[in-house]
């Protein structure tokens, strides 16, 4: 509210109050067009018992570029944009812009008011993931300026992302960073802006009219946001003021050896506070839903990507870094108080205990942990030929074993359809009918499996080629001569997953505690089939899912089953709808009495080929 630069009036006169944080400066003066980028016209004040420099110039008003001129303690004179700006402009240019003080209405009150029950741990969720600038591209009058096409504007994706995602039934946006960045190929990961939504897609009042938008349209939106590291362009954060401000100042911790990026100092006061009120920032300024914060590993471990003798121990001598595990910790606590109903992720690779737990009984206090552990088995099993994945059974049931131990998010997200890791389509085996049955299995045993859901932008409709950030999708798939009914296919599938989600509590009303999933055959491995059961809370109803992972139909197959009754198959992800055989059980499947598999009944059912089918009680 008070640092960063605000159109405002003082003693009747109107302009804008600057005030910037830079304790060792020598000198700041505040630039822009207004005074020809002259330092000597514009110098601020000191307030030494803050280090906060300050200055009200009159006449100033909103969309008035400027950036602070900064003598430093180390004699360098530097030109850098506002930490606390609002705006930015376009790469390449690096200035910030002052905003209106007036804000657009907001028109989302029913949904804020119904957001803590809708995004509960025992509601259905389903991300979409989206990298805005290569979700779709604009035309261009100059391609060669511009050779993968425009970005498109927050209008342009309100009016064509928003109900894209909301008819395809996912239940949230997810949004890779749009925090002002300034390469492009760092997709915002490397951040400038803290406060400023990027300038390549609008104002800011036009981010707060597609949130409005989402919202309107029953989609929560969530932001990437990304505090462990940021970029040392001369305009930003590294070396603010000539000193180590923002970063750490022992190499040890303050650089990042794989990224060539500067770490945050979470022992100083003021960095933290910087950050926590970014993140707070979001959530009241633009609405947004939810907070995922990246590269957490990175954060905890004091070792994180470094060699023997380029890290130091910690007071008591560990690997843990004390003042990033103090930072997550006040992170999630200030956003769960502030706003209750938002929603914190962690990207968070490792055995660390507790990560989505509470801050009472010792936890981080995230809400939900990336599942990283079920991708990497998941997608390294389905990879493998039919016939030897009988070997790796053991990849797709080791994290029931610890499914339990945090609440899970399973993410198919833009880190496993690029660098040379090929799209989920190109990973799977066989010939092209083959390579899509793997894919329909693939989403409809994640579907099955017990933790929320996420989805990369592209796997939806089964896109060939590696995402590309300077490129749009390609759309063009879905109107194929050849396999357009397959990409088409794979798209309806994905819809109704998302119907199928919602409708059926036994699929997500449970889905972190061992009460809502039990084994019914695990063992099968020659076949390469699993088996097992979902249940509602109470086991007040229940879902059956069997997976055949080979291209074998297997007809007579005998699945022990919790109910007496009839059974249904609701769900087969072999449909000819979706582009399968259309092999699978189209009548009623009436229980035989006796034990079978821990049951006291059994169905006998089809199995389709390298396919997932869903089964529920027959109800009258």
């Amino acid at each position: 509210d008070r640092m960063g630069a605000h159109a405002r009036a003082h003693e009747r006169v109107s302009g804008v109050a600057f005030a910037v944080w830079a304790p060792h400066a020598q000198r700041v003066s505040v630039v822009g067009n207004f005074n020809r980028w002259d330092g000597r016209a514009h110098p601020m004040r000191l307030r030494p018992e803050a280090g906060i420099w300050e200055l009200f110039v009159p006449g100033l008003g909103p969309g008035e570029v400027y950036k602070y001129e900064i003598l430093g303690a180390d004699g360098v004179r530097r030109g850098k944009a506002d930490p606390l700006g609002r705006f930015m402009e376009r790469r390449p240019d690096t200035a910030s812009i002052v905003v209106s003080e007036k804000t657009r209405p907001w028109k989302d009150t029913a949904w804020v008011r119904r957001r803590a029950r809708a995004q509960a741990l025992d509601q259905p969720m389903s991300i979409y993931e989206v990298h805005l600038g290569s979700w779709k591209r604009g035309p261009v009058e100059n391609a060669e300026a511009e050779p993968g096409g425009r970005f498109l504007t927050w209008n342009e994706l309100a009016e064509q992302l928003v109900p894209y995602v909301a008819d395809l039934g996912f239940t949230h946006l997810e949004l890779m960073p749009v925090t002002e960045h300034p390469l492009d190929e760092s997709w915002g990961y490397q951040t400038v802006g803290y406060f400023a939504p990027s300038s390549r897609f609008g104002t800011p009042d036009e981010f707060r009219a597609f949130v409005d938008a989402a919202h309107a349209a029953g989609l929560g939106v969530l932001l990437d946001w990304a505090p462990a590291h940021f970029p040392k362009d001369a305009h930003g954060l590294a070396t603010f003021d000539g000193s180590h401000l923002y970063e750490h100042a022992d190499p040890r911790k303050g650089q990042h050896p794989d990224w060539g990026t500067s770490i945050f100092n979470f022992g100083r006061p003021e960095v933290a506070e910087f950050l926590w009120s970014s993140a707070l920032y979001w959530l009241d300024e633009f609405h947004v839903d939810g907070l995922r914060v990246d590269a957490v590993a990175s954060m905890l471990y004091l070792d994180y990507s470094r060699k023997e003798g380029e890290w130091e121990p910690n007071r008591f001598g560990g690997r843990e870094n004390l003042e990033a595990v103090e930072f997550l910790k006040r992170f999630n606590a200030l956003v769960h108080e502030r706003f209750p109903g938002a929603l914190t992720f962690a990207e968070e690779s490792t055995s660390w205990p507790g990560v989505s737990r509470p801050l009472h009984v010792g936890g981080l206090g995230f809400d939900l942990k990336w599942n990283l552990g079920w991708m990497h088995d998941t997608l390294q099993y389905l990879a493998q030929d039919p016939i030897y994945r009988r070997f790796h059974q053991a990849k797709m049931t080791f994290s029931l074993y610890y499914a339990w131990n945090e609440n899970y998010l399973l993410p198919l997200s833009h880190d496993e359809v690029v660098h040379g890791k090929h799209s989920l389509l190109g990973k799977m085996p066989g010939d092209t009918w083959q390579r899509f049955a793997n894919l329909r299995a693939l989403y409809a045993s994640m579907f099955a499996h017990p933790g929320k859901k996420l989805l990369f932008m592209g796997c939806e409709f089964g896109q060939w080629r590696e995402w590309g950030d300077g490129r749009g999708l390609d759309w063009h798939l879905l109107d194929d001569a050849e396999t357009g009914a397959l990409h088409r296919g794979v798209l309806a599938l994905v819809r109704e997953l998302n119907r199928v989600l919602r409708a059926h509590p036994a699929l997500h009303q449970v889905d972190y505690h061992w009460d809502g999933f039990e084994w019914i055959d695990y063992a099968d491995i020659e076949q390469s089939v699993l088996l097992y059961a979902r249940y509602a809370k109470g086991r007040a109803s229940h879902v059956v899912v069997a997976a055949n992972y080979t291209p074998v139909p297997r007809a007579g197959y005998r699945v022990g089953v919790p109910a007496a009754g009839p059974y249904v198959e609701f769900l087969n992800s072999d449909a000819r709808e979706w582009g399968g055989s259309g092999a699978g059980n189209p009548g009623p499947l009436v229980p035989e009495a006796g034990p079978w598999q821990g049951q006291a009944q059994s169905i006998v059912i089809t199995l389709p080929p390298l396919a997932v089918i869903y089964l529920k009680p027959l109800t009258p």
